[in-house]
């Protein structure tokens, strides 16, 4: 059985025991603090910071327990995560998932060079397409924890996929997205990050 089916049956098997049960309302009134970076939304207007709106509640719920725990790195978002409760990160995750992210524009080229990368892979470098998780349109699967990278900021995408690619980022369901971007060059991680940025 390969990496890609355990890391899915494990996630999937998890996810069945913890399901968000955040209140959108009470969610909205504690991002205030977020909006400054992320938008009131979750569209975050500045790349340096991701979009939020429409991504799965667990997923988002997911990552703010691993920056409390430091299990995911990042100064501001482990300072954040620090005073947040369970209960905390469950109305946040809910509030934001109920919104919905703008995606970018691209031009046709991308798309098309893209298309083929994202919804094929690599055959000569065994590299699974990203469809395989994340779907044809980027939602990503939400039982399974299969974050929505659709419409995401491009320079956001790229960078995550350059931090899995150098390990500095360790975080996903049985190391599976180190493996995957490890079979990625520059010019690979360039046009994902623009094609995935426009799907919606």
């Amino acid at each position: 059985m390969n990496k890609l089916l355990i890391a899915f049956v494990a996630v999937l098997s998890f996810s069945s025991f913890v399901q968000a049960q955040g209140n959108i309302e009470a969610g909205k009134a504690k991002s205030a603090t977020c909006a400054a970076c992320h938008g009131a939304d979750g569209n975050s207007a500045s790349n340096l910071y991701p979009k939020l709106a429409g991504q799965h509640a667990p997923y988002l719920e997911k990552q703010l327990q691993q920056f409390k725990n430091g299990e995911r790195a990042n100064a501001i978002m482990m300072g954040m995560a620090s005073v947040l409760s369970t209960q905390d990160m469950q109305d946040l995750a809910a509030y934001y998932a109920s919104n919905t992210m703008t995606p970018e524009m691209v031009s046709p080229e991308i798309v098309t060079a893209g298309e083929k990368l994202y919804m094929a892979g690599k055959a000569d470098r065994k590299m699974a397409a990203c469809t395989a998780c994340h779907g044809p349109r980027g939602n990503g699967l939400e039982l399974a924890n299969f974050p929505k990278i659709s419409s995401q900021h491009p320079a956001y995408i790229k960078a995550q996929l350059e931090k899995f690619r150098s390990k500095e980022r360790m975080n996903s369901p049985n190391g599976m997205m180190n493996d995957v971007a490890a079979k990625l060059s520059d010019a690979d991680i360039e046009l994902l990050s623009k094609y995935i940025s426009a799907l919606h």
